[in-house]
């Protein structure tokens, strides 16, 4: 069942703190006095906004601040920074970008990644995955060249020429996993097939909002981005969980190294790994969570993780083979456009 989008939200999320038990805090916590923490976040208004409402009510005592951009720009900002770091959490990236800039984050493992499956935990406790992402297409069913595609295959067809729309890779994790990905499930040639049908956006945003107003039939994304136009009502959109294999991405948060309000930061990172924030996320804002102990089929209409089928992605070696993948990429598109 889809959550009304009419319901006031503050007061559905304070309902959800209590009956989920979250006021069991300890109450020397919530005793302290107020301290600032400040988030470096990728994540969209509706994800801030959900968070930053169960911290107020259930973490008076910490007032959180965001500084939003893309994951690159974001680390880069924090690169620049790491003599004098202005931040305290960064939420969130996948873990083939935040490898390159390990050297930022401070490791710490918080008492509630006992519930976050082993294979989520980053080196060292260096990150954690605060939800899992699926990548997958985002269809606008009025706009389509025929038959809907149902596989990464059929979207390498000459009839969805102009028809794709997708971030860019090298500024865009979410861009960078799927291609990454589709190239492991298509190979190489079958990537090149790709780019010749696609459009990239420098704004990953405008992916999902060009689908969404049908100047594109399809968008490559992710399952959390795509979900929302579901939810609001577009009957003509539609979600592709391709059947050749698609990727699940762990989408991790980190403690900034040296940060200038350490404890308050680990306070917040322990808060936004809790089943209440994750439950509270997934519902408000369909970001599916990292825990094990939440069942994402009992609360909104999505299948479960256990019904699509993964094609496991090593991040490691994705890390390890950006560079020579975004110059293989560019080269692909560069030809593409001038044919």
């Amino acid at each position: 069942m889809i959550a009304s989008p009419s319901l006031n939200r503050r007061q559905a999320l304070k309902l959800l703190a209590v009956t989920a038990g979250i006021g069991a805090l300890p109450s020397q916590v919530l005793a302290q006095r107020t301290e600032k923490v400040v988030l470096y976040t990728t994540l969209n208004a509706q994800s801030v906004e959900t968070a930053s409402d169960i911290a107020r009510d259930l973490l008076p005592h910490i007032k959180p601040s965001t500084v939003a951009g893309g994951s690159s720009q974001l680390l880069k900002r924090m690169e620049a920074e790491a003599g004098q770091p202005k931040g305290d959490l960064f939420w969130t990236s996948s873990a083939n970008v935040m490898h390159g800039y390990r050297d930022l984050f401070e490791p710490y493992r918080s008492p509630q990644a006992a519930a976050i499956p082993e294979a989520l935990h980053g080196p060292d406790d260096l990150w954690m995955a605060a939800n899992l992402h699926i990548v997958v297409g985002m269809v606008n069913a009025r706009h389509l060249p025929g038959a809907a595609p149902t596989s990464w295959a059929d979207l390498t067809d000459r009839r969805f020429k102009g028809r794709i729309i997708i971030g860019d890779p090298g500024n865009s994790s979410t861009a960078f996993t799927a291609l990454w990905g589709i190239e492991r499930v298509l190979g190489t040639e079958g990537l090149r097939a790709l780019a010749r049908n696609v459009t990239v956006s420098s704004a990953a945003s405008h992916v999902v909002r060009s689908v969404g107003q049908g100047e594109y039939a399809v968008g490559i994304t992710f399952e959390s981005t795509a979900y929302p136009y579901v939810a609001g009502g577009q009957k003509e959109i539609g979600i592709m969980y391709p059947i050749d294999g698609t990727f699940t991405v762990a989408d991790n948060m980190a403690m900034v190294k040296n940060s200038p309000n350490p404890q308050a930061a680990k306070r917040m990172y322990d808060l936004l790994l809790s089943r209440e924030m994750q439950l509270a996320l997934l519902q408000n804002a369909y970001r599916r969570p990292s825990r094990n102990d939440i069942d994402v089929s009992k609360h909104l209409d999505m299948p479960p993780l256990a019904d699509i089928r993964i094609v496991p992605v090593d991040e490691a070696e994705a890390s390890a083979g950006r560079e020579s993948f975004l110059s293989r990429w560019r080269a692909f598109v560069a030809a593409a456009r001038s044919t």
